[in-house]
């Protein structure tokens, strides 16, 4: 009965195989759902105080004419181009941090004398505030995009250098004492051991990385700058173009949520013998 329904065995497993795909799919959207009715709730509220006169609607607009002016903003292209030099910006500096933070990682978690050397002086500037640091950086630097560049490359860095760093002192000793028992090199070992282990680390430590390259970014572009959403936040304050204001700040909430999944969906596909992660301990 079920061969005349699916065909061949191997026709039915196919479609056994796609119907569970479907399922776990659908299962795994209803699970995401279920804090939806609190973003609605918030949406609400924010509606409701300007309507209803809790709060001056001069200072808080409703949640419907701000999407109403972001719309605008986007078909006007203009905000685009605040986007895309916010992103550019933070995009060279992230890059810049893993190019450098990660091999120096690597040389912090595997040689302990150059450790010593090295982690005063690493630890000093990693405790040394970002945003109080961004005048100094002004000044050498200027207004333009290298001032605004390196601010970003110095706030990613410490994030991932510190999780490269403990990705490599955190592989476990057995895997480290089997490998040399059985004649490996000092090249496949780390290779086929280190680099391995630690990723999951390392990724964790981009994720965190990329969105202090965001946050720097937007508080980069307040002080010093005459693109980015930073500055456009800003200038419409001082403007008093509190519409375009709450717009730009909820561009921003857009941007961090799509950033978070991405890097989410990156640090699984990375970490993808490590099974489901995402499960709690108490479910």
């Amino acid at each position: 009965m079920l061969g005349e329904i699916f065909g061949s065995k191997d026709e039915f497993k196919l479609r056994f195989i796609e119907i569970d795909s479907i399922t776990k799919n659908l299962k795994k959207i209803r699970e995401r759902s279920h804090g939806l009715w609190l973003v609605f709730a918030f949406f609400a509220v924010w509606e409701a105080l300007p309507r209803l006169g809790i709060i001056d609607p001069i200072f808080l607009p409703t949640f419907s004419e701000t999407i109403i002016t972001l719309i605008n903003l986007a078909m006007s292209g203009k905000l685009f181009v605040h986007i895309w030099a916010s992103l550019q910006r933070s995009m060279i500096g992230f890059v810049l941090a893993v190019l450098v933070a990660v091999p120096l990682g690597f040389l912090m978690g595997w040689y302990n004398s150059f450790e010593r050397y090295t982690d005063l002086f690493v630890q000093s500037l990693r405790n040394t505030s970002t945003f109080a640091l961004l005048p100094i950086f002004l000044l050498f630097l200027g207004l333009g995009e290298a001032s605004k560049i390196a601010i970003v490359f110095y706030g990613a860095t410490w994030h991932l250098l510190i999780n490269t760093i403990s990705g490599v002192k955190n592989v476990d000793p057995i895997y480290i004492k089997a490998a040399k028992s059985m004649g490996i090199s000092d090249k496949d070992l780390f290779r086929k051991i280190i680099l391995p282990a630690s990723t999951p680390s390392i990724v964790s430590g981009a994720r965190l990385g990329a969105k202090t390259a965001l946050l720097v970014v937007i508080a980069a572009e307040m002080i010093g700058a005459k693109s980015g959403l930073g500055y456009f936040v800003q200038n419409a304050q001082f403007n008093f173009m509190i519409p375009e204001m709450f717009a730009g700040i909820l561009t921003l909430s857009i941007l961090g949520l799509i950033l978070n999944y991405l890097l989410v969906w990156i640090e699984k596909k990375a970490t993808y013998w490590k099974g489901d992660i995402d499960q709690a301990i108490l479910g």
